[in-house]
């Protein structure tokens, strides 16, 4: 058998763009790598902190991600995504500056998951910062404008760790939180069938947002582990 070489590593084909951040990555969160059945390969970008990348729409901060997308690509993944739900802003920049598949966002997930659900049925949106979520994310996104979005900024630990880059976390604290603000999206939405997750520092906390509210929860993880099946699909022994 002959095999070809070109990439400087292999067996990471997904690359992840990363926030320059301090905060506690707990399993589950996009940014440790124990979260992944699959091997990924990180690019930090530079002073892309979290309250730029949120509250400051990301402003000056897209050239430098193009740039790290460029190193990725070059080391040899085959597919770019990022480890903020509101870069989402950059989803067509990447797709023509890097010429690989690029999976910017999570809230990517809306169109296919209001598709999926019951005739008077949506998704919703969690966030961490419903303030800093506009129009132009959710378009960037393809999310219908009108989607339903809950924010977790009135609780008293997760989105302030997270935007303020905080080295400690209250974890019991944060999924209080998460799950808080995903009972109220319902409440005040009862036509949410499922919930998208904006926030990739949101997915330790999927599995109790479903045991409290009931619906399906999708997130950074199910979008990369989705992804990543057509980057690299499974090899079956045939019988």
């Amino acid at each position: 058998m002959t095999v070809r070489g070109g990439k400087a590593l292999y067996g990471a084909a997904v690359g992840i763009l990363m926030l320059e951040a301090r905060f506690p990555r707990i399993p589950g969160d996009m940014g440790n790598a124990l979260t992944w059945p699959f091997p990924v390969h990180y690019r930090i970008v530079r002073d892309a902190t979290p309250d730029r990348a949120v509250r400051q729409g990301a402003s000056g901060l897209l050239d430098a991600f193009i740039a790290a997308g460029r190193e990725l690509v070059a080391d040899g993944v085959d597919g770019i995504t990022t480890n903020c739900g509101f870069l989402s802003l950059f989803q067509r920049d990447l797709q023509a500056a890097l010429q690989v598949p690029v999976a910017a966002s999570s809230l990517m997930q809306v169109p296919l998951v209001d598709r999926l659900l019951p005739p008077g049925k949506r998704a919703g949106i969690l966030t961490i910062s419903a303030g800093s979520l506009t129009g132009a994310h959710l378009a960037a996104a393809g999310c219908p404008a009108d989607t339903p979005v809950m924010g977790t900024e009135g609780g008293r630990e997760f989105t302030r760790a997270i935007l303020d880059n905080e080295e400690a976390l209250d974890v019991e604290a944060a999924r209080a939180d998460n799950v808080e603000a995903a009972k109220a999206l319902l409440a005040r939405n009862p036509e949410v069938g499922a919930i998208v997750l904006e926030c990739t520092n949101m997915v330790p906390y999927a599995a109790d947002i479903r045991a409290a509210t009931g619906v399906p929860v999708y997130s950074i993880e199910s979008f990369v582990t989705w992804f990543h099946s057509g980057l690299v699909p499974r090899r079956h022994p045939l019988p």
